[in-house]
């Protein structure tokens, strides 16, 4: 795969016909999980066989009951019993064979199905836009990843082939009915329509609930990992006790709508289990009667019993399953809601390079820019503002807050694109190149360094997976990191824990430079990367920094004007649009706002006034 930057010809969101889950219909649902179904066909076709055969083989016990009551129990001979009870005991073990297969299958295709459509879902959420993380708390959306889906692996690796095999059992323990005694069967045909007439009635109802049952168990996960996250910060301000006592009130508010959906899914079992049996003792009063005047046998009856005992269960069967597929359905509107989120930037068509991307020049060039966050659209983030930055030089942006500096990093990396002109990369825009490949050719080293769980080989070669052990640490002597990694338990190969909590601030950010400078990208993009340093790591990452920048398209963020002294160019921006333009010397001349800026960080030899974004 070229490592060039490719125009794409992605089709706008805006053009794309808008889709979410809440006007799909019950057909259009299962048309989606069949997609994930459909791959493993044999395996589906194998557990219907093995449905049917274990079905067929249930239905003959009632023959051999039949058969063991009129010739074993009732019969003048041993081997007549004996007979009648091989029969049973050669249907039991075929059954059991059935068992297993049926059960195996549909289960490890629930477990399969259920794995492919977390994957989709992971797949699709790391592809979204930004913006869909502003509206969209991850407490909530992973729990669509967690929970619904162990739901719907429940449903399709048990309750759906226990269903599909009461329905079997049900349509031929009908027939054999209408074989043995057609008065007594007509009397089952009066009396099924009675027991799912409380199934439909209270299955909307237990859909509504079922559905609400999820979401409140996704505000609960929610607000408890929102509170994990920040738990040094609850703890500072002694907030636990509040934090209790809140998170308790959501526990409580998702265990009353569990209530009112388990109090419905209850009286509806109980409603189908009471009509099931007073329908059953009716047959035996009947049947029991015919068989003492002798219009029927006492096998007949057997077998009659057996057969409406097995309807029956089939009917409750199917009223509890009902119950969870109704909970199903609300897991999979919410999970093929997220799954039709489209993603306002085109996902990227690339695949991973084996050697990092330095195709372009790095001449980068905002365009009369307009942008607001999609969050806040009345309140512009830039403002008609126009910025060359020279391929191989330096730029500094300065400012005070919310002067757009972040946001001009953001809109390069096409994490958002602007509402109004455009941004060029080597005379191109940018919304014309292909996103990976444009990525691939910058570097950024954050204010607040993003670290993962794993160890410190992982974090480092994360821009760079293919990187050589070597290569790793040359990048963490560059940038000063190699001692202290070294000092760690397990050196390069030690956990760093969540977000990198077992690390001070500066050993993150020196981890987040030598990541940079693996990756050895065109672009480097540095906020404030020097920021949470002590005083001589950053001499020494400053010097690394310089060497890092020769000959690479860099743009940096500067809070303390001291760091930036020596960039090639340096941007003031205020309220999202560029005001002064020039070196240091130039720029305390001709920008009265640089000038208080720089007034306030000069005043004293120390400096210890940084100007806090």
């Amino acid at each position: 795969m070229s490592n060039t930057l490719e125009p794409t010809a992605s089709v706008p969101v805006a053009d794309r016909p808008a889709r979410t889950a809440a006007s799909m219909s019950a057909r259009e649902m299962m048309v989606a999980l069949w997609q994930f179904m459909r791959p493993y066909k044999l395996v589906l076709a194998g557990a219907a066989v093995a449905l049917v055969f274990t079905a067929v083989i249930t239905l003959s016990i009632g023959q051999g009951v039949r058969l063991l009551v009129d010739q074993g129990l009732t019969g003048d001979t041993s081997q007549a019993l004996a007979h009648a009870v091989l029969v049973l005991l050669v249907l039991a073990g075929l059954m059991a064979i059935g068992t297993y297969a049926r059960h195996y299958l549909v289960s490890w295709l629930g477990e399969r199905v259920v794995a492919d459509l977390r994957k989709a879902v992971f797949d699709h959420i790391v592809t979204l836009h930004p913006s869909y993380f502003e509206t969209n708390r991850s407490g909530e959306i992973m729990s669509r990843l967690t929970t619904d889906t162990t739901l719907l692996q429940h449903i399709i690796g048990t309750s759906f082939s226990m269903a599909l095999r009461s329905a079997l059992m049900f349509a031929g323990a009908l027939i054999l009915l209408l074989f043995t005694n057609l008065k007594l069967s007509l009397m089952v045909l009066v009396g099924v329509p009675l027991v799912l007439l409380p199934i439909v009635l209270y299955g909307r109802r237990v859909r509504k609930l079922s559905k609400a049952s999820q979401d409140s168990i996704a505000d609960v996960g929610s607000y408890a990992g929102e509170i994990i996250q920040h738990i040094k910060t609850v703890q500072s301000y002694t907030r636990e006790r509040y934090e209790q006592q809140a998170f308790a009130k959501e526990v409580e508010t998702a265990f009353n709508v569990a209530k009112r959906r388990i109090r419905q899914r209850s009286l509806l079992v109980a409603v189908v289990i009471l009509l099931m049996f007073g329908a059953v003792g009716g047959l035996l009063w009947v049947g029991g009667n015919d068989m003492i005047a002798g219009r029927m046998s006492s096998g007949d009856l057997a077998a009659f019993v057996f057969y409406a005992f097995l309807m029956g269960s089939a009917v409750a069967t199917i009223s509890e399953v009902y119950g969870e597929l109704q909970r199903a359905t609300g897991a999979t509107e919410r999970l093929m809601d997220l799954l039709h989120v489209e993603s306002e930037i085109p996902v990227s068509t690339t695949a991973e390079p084996e050697q990092p991307a330095r195709a372009s020049r790095g001449q980068v060039a905002f365009e009369a820019v307009e942008f607001s966050y999609p969050a806040r659209p009345n309140h512009p983030a830039i403002r008609g503002l126009s910025l060359d930055v020279t391929a191989g030089k330096s730029l500094a942006l300065v400012g005070p807050s919310g002067a757009g500096k972040s946001t001009l990093l953001e809109l390069l990396q096409r994490f958002y694109d602007p509402q109004g002109g455009r941004i060029t990369l080597d005379g191109v825009d940018i919304r014309a190149l292909d996103t990976g490949s444009l990525r691939r050719q910058i570097a950024v080293v954050p204010q607040q360094p993003a670290l993962f769980t794993a160890d410190v080989w992982y974090n480092i070669r994360y821009g760079r997976p293919d990187a050589s052990d070597a290569e790793v640490i040359a990048a963490a002597r560059a940038a000063h990191a190699h001692e202290f990694i070294e000092q760690l338990p397990d050196g390069y190969s030690s956990h760093l824990g969540e977000q990198g909590t077992r690390l001070s601030g500066g050993q993150k950010q020196r981890l987040a430079i030598a990541r940079a400078i693996l990756k050895d990208p065109r672009i480097l993009l540095l906020d404030e990367a020097t920021s949470a340093l002590d005083a001589e790591s950053e001499y020494h990452v400053q010097q690394a920094l310089q060497a890092l920048m020769k000959n690479r398209t860099t743009i940096i963020i500067a809070h303390r004007l001291a760091t930036i002294l020596h960039a090639d160019s340096i941007a003031v921006l205020d309220q999202g649009q560029l005001v002064a333009q020039g070196k240091h010397a130039e720029l305390i001349e001709i920008s009265p706002l640089y000038k208080r800026l720089a007034e306030l960080q000069f005043q004293d030899s120390e400096r210890q006034k940084p100007l806090v974004e």
